[in-house]
């Protein structure tokens, strides 16, 4: 097995796994704060905001799955009228399109990390909102570059 395919076979069950940690972890916690509220009428202060930070990462890395599966959102009107040899080209285009508009994607969202780690602002307890925010340059950046894989892709 060569380098590249055991990279990304740890890339992939890197993924998997943390995907899966994270959606159980918050189903976990949402459990865990409906019975604290509704019987010992407490709760967790920082929960609400890791679960909204949760969301984020688990629709993040939901998106990086499903580009990597070619399961991601399409619109697939063009296959049904076009001769295969045409639609082999534009869904080049397409993907050369959104690997340009993830890299793009990529780089604004490296500056608001960026931004959030030169400021030092707290999302709960003592994290940095950074650090939440990371996984949005890594998912749009590894979608682009899946993208762009999908254009050299016989």
């Amino acid at each position: 097995m060569t380098i590249i395919k055991r990279l990304s076979c740890l890339v992939k069950s890197l993924e998997d796994s943390a995907l899966v940690l994270a959606f159980f972890l918050m189903l976990l916690l949402t459990l865990m704060q409906i019975v604290l509220r509704n019987f010992f009428d407490v709760g967790l202060m920082w929960a609400e905001s890791l679960l909204k930070i949760m969301v984020l990462w688990v629709a993040l890395l939901g998106a990086m799955i499903a580009t990597r599966e070619g399961q991601h959102i399409k619109i697939d009107l063009f296959d049904r009228f076009l001769s295969e040899s045409r639609f082999s080209f534009l869904s080049k285009v397409v993907s050369f399109f959104s690997a340009y508009v993830c890299g793009l994607a990529a780089y604004s969202c490296s500056e608001l990390v960026y931004y959030e780690y030169m400021d030092g602002t707290k999302a709960f307890s003592e994290v940095p909102v950074w650090l939440c925010q990371i996984i949005m340059p890594i998912a749009f950046f590894v979608m682009g570059l899946r993208f762009l894989r999908n254009v050299w892709k016989s």
